[in-house]
């Protein structure tokens, strides 16, 4: 995927982030999803962002302990103060020669703070490569359909 605005976190899977099985708990895998959307709207707003939404958290495979798991962060979406990150995640059995797979992604929103601790304006954003005007116009549509912003055909 062709994105500008992206960051990608990986990190090894250790015991002490999963049950007796060695399946990595879900909650350390969010934590991952969260902290790589927040970077990706830290560094492009330069301010403090806090998540405010996280839609449709779907598990594909398990990870396990030892897996490489690594988050691919997508800035997709901006609004006045808040920004829609697109998280993927792919996991890794390094020993393996199978290669990554995708395990799960979901949509971030995240909303920028000023130093009072407000929402603050966010530079705008215009998606410029094939890949981001599809996610951007993947999230209006996702807006529209939760009432976010009007549809443009009824105003």
């Amino acid at each position: 995927m062709e994105i500008t605005n992206q960051l990608v976190l990986s990190q090894i899977m250790e015991p002490s982030q999963a049950n007796a099985m060695g399946n990595v708990h879900g909650g350390e895998i969010m934590k991952l999803m969260d902290s790589s959307a927040a970077a990706v709207c830290i560094r492009y707003a330069k301010a403090n962002c806090v998540t405010a939404r996280v839609d449709e958290i779907d598990f594909h495979l398990p990870i396990m302990v030892g897996d490489l798991v690594t988050c691919t962060a997508s800035l997709v979406y901006i609004g006045q103060s808040s920004l829609e990150v697109y998280v993927t995640v792919d996991t890794e059995d390094m020993k393996s020669a199978a290669g990554p797979r995708h395990a799960l992604s979901a949509f971030f929103t995240l909303v920028c703070l000023g130093r009072d601790g407000k929402p603050k304006p966010v530079r705008p954003y215009t998606p410029m490569t094939p890949d981001e005007i599809k996610l951007y116009t993947l999230v209006e549509k996702r807006k529209i359909a939760r009432g976010r912003i009007p549809h443009p055909e009824r105003g």
